[in-house]
């Protein structure tokens, strides 16, 4: 990983047990509502504009976005069963796969949840045999940002960044 400290694969926030919430949990369709709501207030915090028609239409389905591409996505789900954090890793070839909608609802953020979403994205993204992720943002990210760093994720030029985003990161798995 990069030239900081070496995080511990998959250290949970100090509060979070195994029969605590929230829990980390495969998505399916029945999460798209949910899951879009997060994003785009999230995005709303930051004055970034949601896609629906290609940014984010992989919210609309993400069976077929993400789990029949053999792929997968995730959410962070709260005891109530709202969606406070999700990720999802959006394969771009065999060797490759986008980190894609990785966020966290504002009352989580800053409690070690972002970090526990990346290193679960990160250990998934090896189980299934991913060489690199790769992933776009937007500079307002800044938390975001120093996360992604911290885990060794370098600055790079994809060959196209969606409409609301204004870097992109890459990540070599080992």
């Amino acid at each position: 990983m990069g030239g900081g400290a070496s995080p511990t694969l998959l250290s949970k926030p100090k509060r979070m047990k195994e029969n605590r919430w929230p829990k980390l949990r495969p998505a399916s369709n029945n999460d798209c509502e949910k899951v879009t709501s997060l994003v785009y207030g999230v995005l709303a915090e930051y004055n970034l504009k949601p896609d629906p028609q290609a940014t984010d239409i992989d919210l609309s389905d993400i069976e077929h976005f993400y789990i029949q591409r053999g792929s997968i996505f995730y959410v962070l789900q709260e005891k109530d069963g709202s969606i406070i954090g999700a990720y999802g890793l959006y394969p771009i070839d065999q060797q490759t796969c986008e980190l894609r909608k990785m966020y966290l609802h504002r009352s989580y953020r800053g409690k070690g949840w972002g970090k526990f979403l990346l290193e679960h994205a990160l250990s998934q993204a090896r189980k299934l045999h991913f060489k690199r992720v790769t992933l776009e943002t937007a500079s307002v990210l800044k938390e975001a940002i120093s996360l992604y760093k911290s885990y060794g994720f370098v600055e790079y030029q994809p060959p196209h960044l969606s409409c609301r985003c204004d870097q992109a990161y890459v990540l070599e798995l080992r």
